[in-house]
């Protein structure tokens, strides 16, 4: 999954793969973004005030955006390509039919869409709670923590 850069510890490059086989490879410096993001939905799941009654609703708040991540790939010439991972919050309206008739009531959900490009420009779409987000992202970062090691000379500071 990940390859240590030179420098900041989370420097790291997603490798992503489909039924086993390379997919595309994403990411600049991503695992910072991913290390905040987990943060960010633990946090919001743990909220008791705000507009989402639901934990399976709620994600980080942003400012006038609902992209959480886009990751790609670059060539060091500035080029684009190689995959694309990247994570969209929408809101979905859901029809509760009532008792009899008629009645019912809109119920809004917000799930995340998890989008991946490989190299080829193939696309996959994973609709995830709150929760699912919460804990692929968490898999994410234990597997960058554990391919970066213990902090050794030349990795300065693993904070995150």
């Amino acid at each position: 999954m990940c390859r240590d850069s030179v420098g900041s510890p989370y420097e790291v490059t997603l490798e992503l793969h489909r039924d086993g086989a390379p997919y595309g490879t994403v990411g600049e410096r991503c695992g910072w973004f991913l290390s905040r993001l987990a943060r960010g939905v633990a946090e919001a799941r743990a909220e008791r005030d705000g507009p989402w009654p639901d934990p399976d609703d709620r994600f980080p708040e942003l400012p006038d955006e609902e992209e959480l991540f886009a990751f790609r790939y670059r060539t060091r010439n500035g080029l684009v390509g190689g995959g694309e991972l990247r994570c969209r919050l929408r809101t979905i309206p859901v029809w509760v039919p009532g008792g009899r008739g008629p009645a019912g009531e809109w119920r809004l959900t917000r799930r995340a869409f998890v989008e991946a490009w490989g190299s080829g420009g193939v696309g996959l779409r994973a609709v995830l709670t709150s929760a699912e987000l919460g804990g692929f992202v968490e898999a994410l970062v234990a597997e960058a923590e554990e391919c970066l090691g213990p902090q050794r000379p030349g990795n300065p500071g693993r904070t995150q």
